[in-house]
């Protein structure tokens, strides 16, 4: 999943970008409103960890751009900047009436520093289920049960041992289960702006997903990309 952290301090934005990585995220990080609003119109984010005291605007502004924003087709075929993109408040504003005019602007869910790391995780995964429609913290397709919080992997009960990419490759998947997804949009929900991606690495990890999974796992369409299916056989 691709988090974009919008947070003008230098050490929170590192330590929240290691943390977040070493969880399995894909992070990039902006430190004012104007790099991050042209992120999010370039760039598509599973979800938005924001600051409001942001140095050439408060970052309420950014959330009722983006939350008022007509959604119009970027360069990789997705709606840009996305409307219902989740955003998650992180600020040291921490009175009630702050948290409500947060929550009422548009925002998902508000947390104020100083934070637990634990804690803005489950917040995180929350915010990323609920958005994907799912009511269940694990996702189950057929004999797979991927768990994002304990990021495991089994098979018909069996637990499957696999690379942190791979995990992240078969979450998109099956998060989009019933749609083809092209190599790009995969890499672009797996990679931040600084990362080296080799040009068969997707083709690779669907590779050893497949030997893991069963070869018919996941289905190739061919010249278009890749995809679960929505009902299993």
């Amino acid at each position: 999943m691709r988090i974009l952290v919008i947070e003008d301090d230098a050490g929170i934005a590192a330590g929240l970008r290691t943390t977040l990585q070493q969880r399995g995220y894909a992070v990039d990080v902006c430190g004012d409103v104007a790099s991050a609003w042209s992120a999010l119109r370039t760039e598509r984010f599973d979800a938005v960890l924001l600051d409001l005291g942001l140095p050439d605007a408060d970052g309420s502004v950014l959330l009722q751009r983006l939350r008022s924003a007509p959604a119009s087709v970027g360069a990789s075929g997705a709606a840009l900047p996305n409307p219902a993109t989740p955003v998650l408040i992180v600020t040291a504003r921490d009175q009630v009436q702050q948290r409500i005019a947060g929550l009422d602007m548009g925002a998902d869910d508000y947390v104020a520093k100083p934070f637990d790391i634990d804690e803005l995780d489950a917040r995180l995964r929350a915010l990323l289920r609920r958005a994907a429609g799912r009511a269940a913290p694990t996702i189950r397709h057929g004999g797979i049960e991927l768990d994002p919080a304990a990021r495991t992997v089994r098979l018909h009960g069996q637990l499957v041992e696999m690379s942190p990419r791979e995990f992240s490759v078969l979450r998109v998947l099956l998060e989009a289960r019933g749609h083809v997804l092209s190599r790009q949009q995969i890499e672009e929900r797996l990679y931040s702006w600084d990362a080296a991606i080799e040009s068969n690495a997707v083709e690779v990890h669907i590779h050893h997903l497949r030997r893991k999974l069963g070869s018919g796992s996941i289905l190739t369409m061919r010249g278009v990309g890749y995809f679960i299916p929505q009902e299993v056989a």
